[in-house]
């Protein structure tokens, strides 16, 4: 059985023996730089975790994985582009190193190379591996759309923004499991609740990064915090506040989320004063615990001894001390 830090590893190994072009330089060198900046690589990890828990041969999930990868990278460059991102992972984003026309040709380049190393998947399960992803990489897009729509919007509901996150974020988290599922022989019952188990935890992740966004470390996160109420995000933080306020404090929330001329640190600084004032923090944690132990339940139906579950469960309970 691989650990999750054993994944990773095989992980990165593969990447680093992928075959990226040379030329144009001013197209590929970016892809480079991208997969270059590292990043945990949870999501093609958990392809070999699902893979190896049916199945001890990993070898056919090593191209999946990366594709996997490589299609994450891609939606977190075209995403710092439309949410005008200078930094990722403490470096430069890619438009900001290049310039932008760069960074949407190079996003779009690294779309096709994940599609091609999907389609090194097994001929045996090659249609059903396709087929998951490509609605998985569809979903994500609508996740961002959706999540630029909320940008124009004052109000948007809890329920509008849950459907959004498991878009953008807790899909390719779920479609991993299912993917490595897949490729390792599973059952289509196990396979949909290893997804499950992926989709729940995954929301947790999201709403865990909302929070950190505003009340993280920033030296940890490797970017500046409160970019999220600078760009008017509806965030799970924004909306329980709107909700949850008093009129003035609702009437000071709107005329930040409206007002065109203003200060960056006086905005965060007002904003978070409010969220601090209306226990903001404590409500989202209990949201994170809720959809957590809701995964933790789809984790304990998969069909499998709990020995083998034994990393995941791991995998889960990382995340449970992060999102502390």
């Amino acid at each position: 059985m691989f650990t999750l830090l054993e994944a990773q590893n095989l992980v990165e190994k593969h990447i680093e023996s992928i075959s990226i072009p040379d030329a144009p330089s001013e197209l590929y060198e970016p892809v480079k730089y991208v997969l270059s900046l590292g990043g945990k690589r949870i999501r093609p990890a958990l392809v070999i975790l699902a893979c190896d828990l049916f199945s001890g041969a990993v070898e056919s999930a090593l191209f999946p994985a990366v594709a996997i990868e490589i299609f994450h990278n891609f939606t977190l460059l075209h995403d710092d582009i439309m949410d005008r991102s200078e930094l990722r992972r403490g470096s430069p984003t890619v438009h900001v190193k290049y310039n932008e026309n760069v960074a949407i040709l190079s996003g779009d380049v690294m779309s096709i190379m994940a599609s091609r190393l999907i389609n090194r998947s097994p001929g045996v399960v090659l249609n059903t591996v396709h087929d998951v992803f490509t609605k998985t990489a569809m979903q994500v897009c609508e996740g961002q759309q959706l999540d630029m729509n909320f940008e124009e919007r004052l109000t948007v509901s809890e329920d509008e923004y849950l459907t959004m996150i498991e878009l953008k974020t807790a899909v390719l988290i779920a479609a991993s499991l299912k993917i490595g599922a897949i490729l390792g022989g599973s059952s289509q019952k196990d396979a949909e609740d290893l997804y499950e188990f992926g989709r729940n935890l995954g929301i947790a992740f999201q709403l865990q990064d909302d929070l950190l966004d505003t009340y993280g470390d920033p030296a940890v996160m490797g970017k500046k915090l409160g970019t999220d109420i600078v760009d008017n995000k509806k965030t799970f933080l924004m909306i329980q506040a709107l909700g949850k306020s008093s009129p003035s404090q609702k009437e000071e929330l709107i005329r930040w989320l409206t007002t065109k001329d203003y200060n960056r640190e006086e905005k965060i600084k007002g904003v978070t004063s409010i969220f601090n004032t209306l226990n903001i923090k404590k409500i989202t944690e209990k949201r994170i615990k809720d959809f957590y132990e809701i995964s933790l339940a789809n984790l304990e139906r998969l069909n499998r001894p709990d020995d083998r579950k034994a990393e995941l469960y791991n995998f889960a309970s990382y995340l449970k001390t992060r999102i502390k």
